[in-house]
């Protein structure tokens, strides 16, 4: 056959449907519950009362009577398991407190025994039965709890290395024209993905499998394999599909290597399903945040000093933090810039990465200052924007790869009708509706990591990927389908992909947005090498001096240059020529800045995202604007968001329909965000007390009528093989801001606190 020519690199691909549109809707994609264990035990997660305090006894009588009880495992007969480092301070685990250890509580919910049965039912029943005396203290819940303790990050986690600073902060704002100081508080938020923290354990001899959704297969693999103290290649972590992780899924749980040990000491493969409530304290979570920001800024809006001061809550034992002043000091132009990220230590779980991990806390203290300075000069919010843009990032003097945040708000504006906004507060209103118009930023890091792939090529065209990316409902196996098909020239519907197994070649952690930058980059690259092979087959006129320049970086060879081209491939003729009917070739790609051990790293599961301003001589983010409608009533003080538009430019986008629904998604969960979404804390007793799906709010259907997703063309090859920047996280952030913006605008009440609801509105 002849193969078609590869597509030229553009900035938009095609929007196929989803590869695994029809295993999904028909049921044939297998999630970590659905996988088949030969004759399993079933667990269940007993869990603490207290959140201080220590355990005294167990009663376990009458749950050791409940029919079909297998074991009851506590931490006076578990399995001993090894330490693990926390991720962010180079290890594996999402938190160092490991259950079972000892008698001490360190958090409410926390794992303190684990009922093994024949049946869900039965292991659910004697769980319940599990009596335990306690000796409780009182804990300390958040912010203002008596005994929390708090310090700057740095120096406390390993990968907050900076708190970004230029110029001279203090005399600039000093001298500023017009100058602003204003306090935000986001709160507790949890993911609540579909799927359940699931965790199956079987053992073929010495050797583990688990089936577990995980967002980063290689990163457990090795972390359970420590934690166990076994070889790592005598483990494997298999799944295909993941039902939602945004973020929770990043790190090896404290579960995991707990069961992979019972199904050891019992020989038998063990089911895990927990609860819904019991993932709200086994799991991470968005931690609480407060912010200060002070702006000053010149008459005519341009800002001379910018500071942003942020505090995170976390756990006694772990300093984990995001510090979104990272993002929120280089977003504008300003040359004098402070900043300071601290962590308030609380008798908690660990908090992890949520989807937008730094940006959604921290740009909306940003975007909502730079809304309220936006009114003290009288100015449009959209042209402030406009006046402080910039090609260069402030901190290090980086050029942007490619930077469109105007031309996101000018799509915007226009699609949302920004121009007919009168700007009074008040001043908009349709009967007893107080309308409100607001808008913001939004940004994201582009992000990338080490990836591997092995491509095999048929000389019918049929093509079999494999790389251990992870399907978490954004479509992975759609863009990679798509990108060995362009490359290779061969129907899409040729194209078989593997994903999901610590079997195949390495792929980093599906999280940052960095998937389809990473996994595509590798793709493309053994793609481009199948692509070689077979013109070379074809075109030897290679000659030794052509190949000699080539091996020193040169020049490239005639065959190379055809190969990294678009120029079709007559395959029938280059398979014939190559005397085979199959090429296989295996990849390591890694982008501009990893460290020369990222291959090390990536096969240890300890490969680390570069991106955004860790580049050397360049930085690069994928940016958007969001606009907003919201109607206050002003009798009821019911809130509404009836309209939410927003316009994104993030590189190449790889297939424009996966793209929009995530986008789509990013803007309702941002709306989320603002109005509904906050784990409500009782302080007295440091625990969740709405740790379920009927209370901890969530938007249906009606509640977002009308959502416009604008793509917009951006063509950015400085950053990857892809051009891909990465926009799964993009849309959620700024969203929070906009509303609260379009609140102000629509009643003249500044909300600085989220979530806002409708006790919070004062007419």
């Amino acid at each position: 056959m002849t193969a078609a020519a590869p597509e030229p690199k553009a900035n938009m691909g095609k929007p196929v449907p989803r590869y695994d549109a029809a295993a999904k809707v028909t049921g044939r994609a297998t999630y970590a519950s659905d996988m088949p264990l030969d004759n399993p035990a079933y667990a269940f997660l007993v869990t603490s009362a207290i959140a201080k305090g220590r355990i005294d006894s167990f009663d376990l009588d009458d749950a050791r009577r409940v029919r079909g009880v297998i074991d009851i495992v506590t931490h006076e007969n578990a399995p001993k398991l090894k330490e693990s480092k926390l991720f962010s301070n180079g290890g594996y685990a999402g938190t160092t407190i490991q259950p079972l250890k000892s008698a001490d509580i360190a958090h409410d919910g926390q794992i303190i025994a684990v009922v093994i049965a024949e049946s869900y039912e039965g292991a659910r029943e004697a769980a319940n039965r599990v009596k335990v005396s306690y000796t409780a203290v009182a804990p300390s819940a958040s912010f203002d709890s008596p005994g929390t303790t708090t310090a700057a990050a740095k120096g406390q986690n390993a990968q907050f290395k900076e708190d970004p600073e230029v110029g001279d902060f203090a005399k600039a704002f000093d001298a500023a024209e017009v100058k602003l100081t204003a306090s935000y508080e986001t709160p507790t938020q949890h993911h609540n993905p579909m799927e359940l923290f699931t965790t199956s354990c079987a053992w073929m001899g010495d050797e583990l499998v688990v089936y577990e959704g995980s967002q980063y297969v290689y990163g457990l693999k090795n972390g359970v394999a420590e934690q166990l103290g076994i070889d790592a290649d005598k483990v494997r972590v298999v799944n295909p599909y993941v039902g939602g992780g945004f973020g929770s899924r990043g790190s090896m749980t404290s579960r995991t290597a707990i069961i992979a040990g019972i199904a050891k000491r019992l020989n038998r493969p063990i089911k895990l399903v927990p609860t819904r409530d019991q993932g709200f304290t086994i799991a991470t979570y968005r931690a609480e945040t407060r912010h200060e920001i002070r702006l000053g800024a010149g008459r005519d809006g341009k800002l001379v000093a910018l500071r942003h001061d942020g505090a995170e809550v976390s756990s006694r034992p772990d300093a984990y933090c995001v510090g979104g002043t990272k993002t929120t000091t280089r977003l504008y132009a300003c040359p004098n810039v402070a900043s300071l990220v601290s962590i308030v230590r609380a008798d908690r779980n660990t908090p992890g990465f949520m989807r937008s991990p730094p940006e959604v806390p921290y740009l909306f203290a940003l975007e909502s200052a730079m809304d309220e300075l936006a009114v003290k000069l009288n100015m449009d919010p959209v042209e402030l924007r406009r006046i402080n843009d910039t090609t260069v990032e402030p901190i290090g003097g980086k050029p942007y790869t490619s930077r469109s945040l105007m031309a996101c708000f000018d799509e915007a504006a226009k699609a949302f009708g920004w121009a007919q906004r009168s700007p009074q507060p008040k001043s908009m209103s349709d009967g007893d509706w107080l309308v409100g118009y607001g808008c913001a930023a939004t940004c994201y890091p582009t992000q990338m990591a080490p990836s591997a792939a092995r491509v095999r090529l048929q000389r019918d065209g049929r093509t079999r990927v494999e790389i251990a990316g992870h399907e978490i409902g954004t479509g992975a196996y759609t863009v990679i389908a798509q990108t060995a098909a362009e490359r290779l020239g061969v129907p899409q519907e040729k194209v078989a992909v593997f994903l999901g197994d610590s079997d195949l070649p390495p792929a980093p952690v599906a999280g940052g947005s960095n998937s389809t930058a990473s996994t595509c980059s590798a793709v493309m690259m053994v793609c481009d090498r199948i692509r070689q092979r077979l013109f070379k087959a074809v075109m030897p006129s290679d000659s030794l001096a052509d190949k000699a320049k080539e091996t020193v970086g040169i020049s490239q060879a005639p065959s190379t240059q055809a190969a990294q081209s678009d120029r079709p491939l007559d395959l029938e003729r280059a398979f014939d020529a190559l005397g085979v009917g199959i090429v296989e070739e295996y990849g390591e790609w890694k982008p501009e800045g990893a460290p020369l051990d990222s291959f090390t790293a990536m096969h240890s599961g300890h490969a680390r995202l570069v991106g955004g301003h860790q580049m050397k001589d360049k930085i690069a983010y994928a940016f958007g604007a969001e606009f907003v409608e919201v109607r206050v009533n002003r009798f009821t003080h019911e809130i509404r968001c009836p309209r939410l538009v927003g316009a994104f430019a993030a590189g190449r986008i790889m297939n424009p329909r996966t793209a929009r629904s995530q986008l789509m998604g990013g803007l309702i969960w941002g709306m989320s965000s603002a109005l509904l979404e906050a784990t409500e804390i009782d302080e007295r007793n440091a625990r969740y007390v709405n740790d379920n799906l009927a209370d901890y709010l969530v938007p249906v259907n009606a509640d977002v009528p009308g959502v416009e997703v604008i793509l917009l063309s951006e063509q950015d090859d400085r950053i990857n093989p892809a051009g891909v920047k990465g926009l799964g996280e993009l849309a959620n952030v700024g969203t929070n801001a906009a509303i609260c913006n379009a609140i102000y605008h629509a009643m003249g009440q500044r909300i600085r606190k989220l979530p806002v609801r409708l006790e919070n509105i004062e007419m």
